[in-house]
């Protein structure tokens, strides 16, 4: 059987548990038009960023 030789410590067993966890992209309300976007980044549906018409 596949046993362990020695004991594995928490730092070494923490390290294997840390790539399944997913992050919440950050949405926020468009000042102009109302609609949900990523934050940093242009509206889709009016074209504006930080106050100014850019698509």
């Amino acid at each position: 059987m596949a046993v362990p030789q020695r004991r594995v410590s928490k730092t070494r067993r923490n390290k294997r548990r840390t790539h399944d966890k997913l992050t919440v992209p950050a949405v926020v309300v468009c000042p102009e038009c109302g609609e949900y976007k990523l934050s940093h980044r242009v509206c889709k549906h009016c074209g504006t960023y930080n106050g100014q018409k850019v698509l």
